[in-house]
């Protein structure tokens, strides 16, 4: 086999990235940059509130996630769908995400694929990938390749499809040229953060996990929801899309995913919220498998789903 240049193995990867179905592929230096010291503000001000997790100092080092690693092959993939949320106060509303088969699943096949091609490119290639799976801060380095920014509301926005992405990495031992990081582009919008209904948003890049509906509503295991939450749930029992919905670059560029396994399932479009706090251990079994959802276990389903029925009375 031909051995590539730095050039060519750098176009190839991304060809291989678009033909393997995601949609945007940049590539950034592995190295720690100014998020580090940004996590550790935020941790300190306790925004990650019990995600322990968000504490693991590789998160700040990814020379401590992969030995040798050099460059992070960063990939996005687009999940938009047009359906629309409705504002049945009967029935909840389930985060976008969630909405097809889990995310985890799709993405890990794809990362898979392009890892085990580039490790088949020339010998004592070294790789390893992650899809929301392990401690990289991964929406900075999706920055630094140039994927797309980071949005007030901490989400990654490409001009080509919003916010609407799931992001991975492959991290490997080859030192490949970078791309020039995006630059920011949210201007002096303000829109996400006062469109949140709990302040979550405490100030432009940063956001509160005790103060955000998709973390209770997701993360938190207590037996109840904080009443400050609970009382401006919207009807969200799964996540939250609000500050997504309202941003420009949403509304004005999400494209519908090309990807079917994120077409919704029928049961996560308008589920009914009665139906929810009734479910059975067997309906929630049968509605959530293969799902990232399948992480809410039922009786935090039916307390989602009591919550918002109580704010709406």
């Amino acid at each position: 086999m031909k051995k590539l240049s730095q050039a060519e193995l750098k176009l190839a990867i991304q060809q291989q990235a678009i033909a393997l179905g995601f949609s945007k592929v940049g590539i950034a230096k592995a190295e720690s940059g100014i998020e580090s010291e940004r996590l550790q503000s935020w941790l300190a001000l306790g925004y990650q509130a019990d995600m322990d997790w968000m504490t693991n100092p590789k998160r700040q080092d990814i020379s401590q996630v992969m030995t040798g690693v050099k460059s992070v092959i960063c990939v996005a993939l687009n999940y938009y769908t047009p359906h629309q949320h409705s504002g049945d106060r009967n029935v909840g509303k389930i985060s976008r995400y969630g909405w097809g088969r889990d995310y985890h699943k799709v993405l890990t096949k794809k990362l898979k694929a392009l890892a085990t091609w580039l490790n088949a490119q020339g010998e004592n290639i070294q790789t390893r990938y992650y899809v929301d799976t392990g401690p990289i801060a991964e929406k900075a380095f999706a920055q630094r390749a140039g994927i797309g920014w980071i949005g007030k509301h901490s989400n990654v926005i490409t001009r080509d499809y919003g916010s609407w992405l799931f992001l991975g990495e492959v991290l490997t031992n080859l030192e490949l040229e970078p791309d020039r990081p995006h630059t920011e582009h949210c201007g002096t919008c303000t829109r996400c953060i006062e469109a949140c209904p709990t302040g979550a948003i405490a100030q432009p890049f940063v956001v509160d996990a005790n103060r955000c509906i998709a973390f209770h509503t997701i993360e938190n295991k207590a037996t109840q929801i904080p009443d400050a939450i609970a009382s401006n749930l919207q009807n969200w029992v799964a996540g939250c899309d609000i500050c997504q919905d309202v941003c420009p670059w949403n509304q004005r560029f999400a494209q519908e995913t090309l990807e079917t396994d994120f077409q919704p399932f029928p049961h996560n479009i308008d589920p009914p919220l009665e139906a929810l706090v009734n479910m059975t251990e067997q309906e929630w079994d049968q509605h959530f498998t293969g799902s990232a959802l399948r992480r809410i276990k039922r009786d935090r389903w039916q307390r989602n789903a009591k919550a918002a029925i109580n704010s709406a009375i």
